[in-house]
């Protein structure tokens, strides 16, 4: 149990950091095909007698590699090849898995996770990549931000705007590989979305952003995990669960909605 409270305080920092940049940016597609894409590779590194991590690793990077090029095109819409990606990965997991010999014990974890069997190479694995996350947006914040805000204008005051778009599609393949085994393929990237998706509800400081989404990946995690505990419940999907609840919450009480609502009465 204390080796999955400190996987969820890890896990829910990191996805929930990569996830202001994803949903700010509005690459959500393009995070869920490397999310099945990473998934992939680790029913691929399962079944040829690998370390899943790797597999993960190798095919996420595969698709940020293919994936971040089409969306850096402009006068192209990148949906319609995002989607044969997203649908091939999901073939070749589904393929993987039923190539995979005996109990498919390790690829339901894999697909569903399992916070309680992480191992100590997985808690090694979260904290490098939590450690790197935290210290890239606490050192370049500005230049993130302003990566965000105009990509175009970032690269005309000279910062290295295109530099900062590749390395964050590549920390979402890192994250997503390290976290695949508490949370699990199908759910990861919802852990991803969903608390950055809360806190951009509540604020428009892309600090404090960061900031609230954190709080709600670790709450995310650690309240399903109670959860799954005491309902025995699965526990990659008890916390997507509870994820999206605080998502609703937020937008229920944000205060755009508000001045939204106001704008449509003035205009």
């Amino acid at each position: 149990m204390q080796s999955a409270i400190l996987a969820g305080l890890l896990g829910g920092v990191a996805c929930s950091l990569i996830g202001v940049f994803v949903v700010t940016m509005n690459l959500s597609f393009i995070g869920v095909a490397i999310a099945h894409a990473a998934f992939a590779g680790a029913l691929c590194g399962a079944w040829l007698g690998f370390s899943p991590q790797a597999g993960a690793f190798v095919f996420s990077l595969v698709a940020v590699a293919v994936i971040g090029p089409l969306a850096d095109r402009g006068e192209f819409n990148p949906d319609t090849p995002i989607g044969i990606i997203f649908s091939l990965t999901m073939g070749l997991a589904f393929l993987f898995m039923g190539l995979l010999p005996g109990p498919k014990t390790e690829a339901l974890e894999l697909l569903w996770g399992s916070i309680l069997t992480v191992s100590n190479f997985d808690l090694v694995l979260l904290v490098i990549v939590a450690v790197i996350v935290l210290m890239l947006v606490t050192l370049f914040f500005k230049e993130i931000q302003a990566v965000i805000f105009h990509r175009e204008a970032a690269l005309a005051v000279g910062i290295p705007a295109n530099l900062i778009f590749y390395s964050m599609l590549f920390l979402t393949g890192s994250v997503i590989t390290a976290s695949l085994r508490s949370i699990g393929g199908l759910l990861i990237f919802n852990l991803i979305l969903n608390p950055a998706a809360a806190a951009y509800q509540l604020t428009y400081s892309l600090r404090i952003m960061f900031i609230l989404s954190a709080l709600f990946g670790v709450l995310s995690t650690w309240l399903g995990l109670l959860i799954s505990y005491l309902f025995n419940t699965p526990s990659g999907a008890t916390i997507v669960l509870v994820s999206t609840v605080i998502f609703i919450i937020a937008a229920a009480f944000s205060p755009k909605r508000k001045v939204k609502k106001w704008k449509n009465e003035l205009g």
